[in-house]
């Protein structure tokens, strides 16, 4: 559960700042406003009626109002597209591969099983040319 608070938090904070709050609140206004008009009328019916911009529910008014002060008192846009605001720098740390030990590890002599007698030569073979 607490990995999964700051990943919420974070879901939260970022519906809050793109205004998709205000999406899904419109959404579910339209929902509303449809099955209450379907229960009277034809589906095409209920949708001209829902979506009809001179009839808008209470929802809808507070959305429209909300997303009026939004706009209003919202951040200011930059005067160029050239600027760029960094909100987060992160440097990352310069990795050094290094290890403590500075010399070769000492191996442990071994020793090779050494032969009783001659090596064997093949014998001489015949020039062919």
């Amino acid at each position: 559960m607490l990995r999964r608070l700051p990943v919420l938090s974070l879901l939260c904070a970022w519906l809050c700042a793109s205004g998709a709050l205000l999406d899904m609140a419109q959404v579910f206004a339209w929902t509303r406003m449809f099955a209450g008009y379907a229960r009277t009328e034809s589906i095409a019916a209920a949708a001209r009626e829902t979506f009809d911009p001179a009839k808008p529910c209470a929802l809808c008014c507070a959305v429209s109002k909300a997303r009026e002060t939004a706009r209003q008192h919202g951040p200011a846009v930059p005067a160029a597209a050239s600027e760029r605001m960094i909100l987060i720098l992160e440097r990352s740390a310069l990795f050094v591969a290094a290890s403590g030990q500075r010399s070769w590890p000492e191996g442990e002599p071994t020793s090779a099983l050494a032969r009783g007698g001659d090596v064997p030569v093949p014998p001489p073979r015949p020039n062919l040319a």
